[in-house]
């Protein structure tokens, strides 16, 4: 898959996410926010009001370190696509 066909399909990915109305599993989420996070290069840490959910956020950037754009666009279109596939 050349870079044009990978944004492309990771646009599709992301949107499908954001058309979904039900709600999402805690853990799907932290994935989906850390692969895009590092996919969009956006790495600023997040501004929750509660903490927790910060800390679940820090971490979930946390495990993807290193990871290239490339690589998280990838996981996340490999992640939405499982979700969607399983979710029944």
């Amino acid at each position: 898959m050349n870079d044009k066909e990978l944004d492309i399909a990771f646009q599709k990915a992301v949107d499908s996410i954001n058309q979904h109305t039900e709600p999402f599993p805690a853990d799907v989420l932290l994935r989906l926010y850390a692969y895009y996070k590092r996919a969009t290069s956006d790495t600023d840490s997040s501004n929750s009001s509660k903490p927790l959910i910060s800390a679940f956020k820090t971490n979930a950037l946390f495990q993807t370190r290193g990871m290239s754009s490339r690589e998280a666009k990838l996981k996340y279109i490999e992640a939405v696509n499982t979700y969607f596939l399983y979710r029944k």
